[in-house]
């Protein structure tokens, strides 16, 4: 890419950024066309390739911009100290929350992504696929599992839980309706209902 991108004004630089995480969220590398990218900017084709040569240039940069950002969020949102689950889960969901206040389909962009198929794609952002997950694994590793029920398959929680947070925000983006605190208040509601569930 062009580091030139970078003495853009700010605003110019998240409506490129957002428009490509729209974009490629709703359609996958194959799918996504810069024309729809550039409408979705307000800039030109020209503009676009002058920064970022090619559509695998874009999302290259997108994917790598994509993890920094939420990975500065849980260095500064996530507390060093919290051992309980579901608090932790809160604290993640709230680190991403915050990166969707700028970047709304941010989260959306990196959950496709985990599905890409497209061999050029995934060969160029090889090295960042597993930073967020592995992130995510050594901040739950200090999750205390003695207050769950005597039983409880906490591997499984974690897939339901997943699912459903991960479907909320499909649900409010599909509809339009995306709000990230709204959506972070309704989180909020499913964490405190599992806790009282699961924990003794």
């Amino acid at each position: 890419m062009n580091e030139k991108f970078f003495d853009l004004k700010k605003e110019k630089q998240d409506r490129m950024i957002n428009g490509a995480l729209k974009v490629f969220a709703a359609g996958g590398y194959a799918h996504a066309s810069t024309d729809e990218i550039v409408k979705e900017a307000g800039i030109s084709k020209g503009l676009l390739f002058h920064y970022f040569i090619s559509k695998l240039g874009l999302y290259v940069f997108i994917y790598d911009y994509s993890v920094r950002y939420i990975m500065l969020e849980l260095s500064t949102g996530v507390d060093g100290g919290e051992t309980d689950y579901f608090e932790l889960i809160l604290q993640i969901r709230q680190a991403q929350v915050k990166a969707m206040k700028n970047y709304p389909c941010m989260l959306l962009f990196l959950n496709r992504s985990q599905e890409e198929n497209v061999g050029e794609a995934l060969a160029e952002t090889e090295d960042k696929r597993g930073v967020l997950a592995e992130e995510y694994e050594r901040i739950m590793e200090r999750a205390d599992l003695t207050r769950f029920r005597k039983g409880a398959d906490v591997k499984k929680v974690e897939r339901v839980l997943s699912y459903t947070m991960d479907g909320i925000l499909t649900q409010q983006m599909r509809t339009g309706a995306f709000r990230p605190d709204l959506y972070f208040e309704e989180i909020k509601e499913y964490l405190a209902m599992m806790k009282k569930f699961f924990y003794t």
